[in-house]
């Protein structure tokens, strides 16, 4: 059999001709087809029959984050919950069921900002004038408006989730559950007693979190006067 040398099945190589590929279209409407594809998923029940499967290695437990409903969600969200929806997917082919259950926060300042700026408040006094139960309903209503706004979302990039079984933090069942789990720790012997320094917001009467303070910390001049007194 005769052999060849390494320039020569070069020279070779270099001049085979291209395979013919079809060319592709640079017009092709890809949001179309991924429209396409999810109303395909929604009429055939795509998810709810990848629940049915038989799942001989049992089930994978997923619990969603769960995100702070208090805004729309941004191109950062989409991008952790495009990597998030890998997991519970390789899972699901890996022969797990994985429910996905999903689940909202539903506390913390910003809702509560958001909703004295819709009524134009500007102390705590304001809100208990307003009537403490009726403020909570405003921040209630707006929960599940940008709740409507993630799953909107959530479902136009492909992210599968079950929200009938969704859980809520503001519910008793949840709160309870949280007091539960602190009692269990307290048992244990788990919990500690310490002191902390945090920032805290005079107009909201509260600690704030490293979040809460990123969201609006600047620094600031403050004149001062300065007085010089002989002791």
């Amino acid at each position: 059999m005769p052999t060849f040398t390494p320039e020569f099945n070069d020279i070779m190589e270099a001049q085979r001709p291209a395979p013919a590929f079809p060319k592709v279209d640079g017009t092709y409407n890809f949001p179309h087809l991924e429209e396409r594809i999810l109303a395909f998923w929604e009429e055939e029940k795509i998810f709810e029959r990848s629940l049915e499967k038989p799942a001989p290695r049992g089930s994978f437990v997923f619990y969603e984050g769960p995100p702070t409903a208090n805004n729309r969600p941004h191109m950062g969200h989409v991008l952790t919950r495009v990597v998030k929806d890998l997991f519970p997917r390789y899972r699901t082919m890996r022969g797990f069921r994985v429910h996905r259950k999903a689940g909202w926060d539903t506390h913390g300042l910003p809702v509560e900002i958001a909703i004295e700026r819709k009524l134009g408040f500007e102390g705590k006094e304001a809100i208990e004038q307003y009537g403490v139960a009726a403020f909570n309903r405003e921040c209630y209503e707006n929960v599940r408006l940008y709740e409507r706004e993630w799953a909107k979302t959530s479902k136009r990039i492909g992210f599968w989730l079950n929200y009938d079984e969704a859980y809520f933090t503001f519910t008793n069942p949840y709160i309870e559950s949280v007091w539960w789990l602190l009692g269990q720790l307290f048992e244990r012997g788990l919990l500690y007693q310490g002191y902390k320094v945090l920032p805290y917001c005079p107009h909201c009467g509260t600690t704030l979190s490293s979040h809460e303070v990123a969201q609006g910390y600047k620094d600031v001049k403050d004149p001062s006067v300065y007085i010089k007194c002989r002791v």
